[in-house]
């Protein structure tokens, strides 16, 4: 990582100087990949969770100096993919770094963060299942899009490994596929995960958008299958049941289909 720093430095260093501010790139991307994004979050999140910190202490949480300009190029980095935030020399996750630094959560935030980039979104709807073209031509297409000619070669290195760092070459380095995410059923009840299950994973709803809130209370008060179920227990969930459908439903008297 540190002497992707350098390189990612010292290449802004010479596309200033190659320019000569007459060129600059007019789509945003970064000079350094994921990677380099997330390790800002995580140095963030190790040290003050979901607080704010300022240039002296995210620099020296990653070994550089303040003064650098790879330390510059990897918060610009950061921001660029969505994972920091905060005005001037102040930072702070955004949702899509607590995103990142969840283990829970980072496939799919790796894949979000990718696409946060002006540029990488680009050619991935330009290229959206088709095949990427050779080095030398999607540096042409990177061009058109809006990176300066002198920054083509980097910008294209570095989003090719951005890209499998997020899981879009998982099909081959020749197209990007979007990963796939599987459903979590983290923090839903047992009979809800059991319906989801029935249902293939899920509907177009969950069962808790589809049930009385008293219901799915009531539901995830059921033990497990096979479990002790003390009498006096099961008769009082049995009467708070009744209870339940009396409140919500109508009897046949109350509609007036039976007398």
């Amino acid at each position: 990582m540190a002497g992707e720093k350098q390189t990612a430095a010292e290449a802004v260093l010479k596309a200033k100087k190659d320019t000569g501010g007459r060129q600059r790139s007019t789509i945003g991307f970064p000079y350094m990949d994921l990677n380099g994004a997330i390790e800002m979050g995580m140095a963030i999140h190790a040290h003050v969770g979901l607080g704010e910190c300022d240039d002296d202490q995210l620099a020296a949480w990653t070994n550089q100096s303040v003064k650098s300009s790879g330390f510059r190029v990897q918060v610009y980095t950061a921001r660029t993919f969505g994972v920091l935030d905060g005005d001037g020399a102040h930072h702070k996750l955004t949702e899509l770094g607590r995103m990142l630094v969840d283990p829970n959560r980072a496939r799919e935030a790796r894949s979000k963060a990718f696409l946060t980039v002006p540029l990488y979104r680009a050619v991935f709807e330009k290229y959206k299942g088709g095949v990427l073209p050779p080095a030398a031509a999607l540096e042409r297409d990177m061009v058109g899009l809006g990176v300066a000619e002198k920054q083509k070669d980097r910008a294209r290195q570095v989003f090719e490994r951005s890209a499998e760092q997020a899981g879009f070459f998982e099909h081959g380095k020749n197209r990007l596929v979007t990963p796939g995410i599987a459903q979590s059923h983290e923090g839903v009840s047992a009979p809800e995960k059991r319906e989801a299950d029935r249902n293939g994973g899920g509907g177009s709803e969950p069962p808790s958008s589809t049930l009385h809130p008293f219901i799915v209370g009531l539901l995830s008060e059921l033990p497990q299958a096979g479990s002790a179920w003390p009498d006096a227990k099961r008769k009082l969930w049995l009467d708070t049941a009744s209870s339940i459908f009396k409140m919500i439903y109508k009897g046949a008297d109350e509609d007036g289909t039976a007398g």
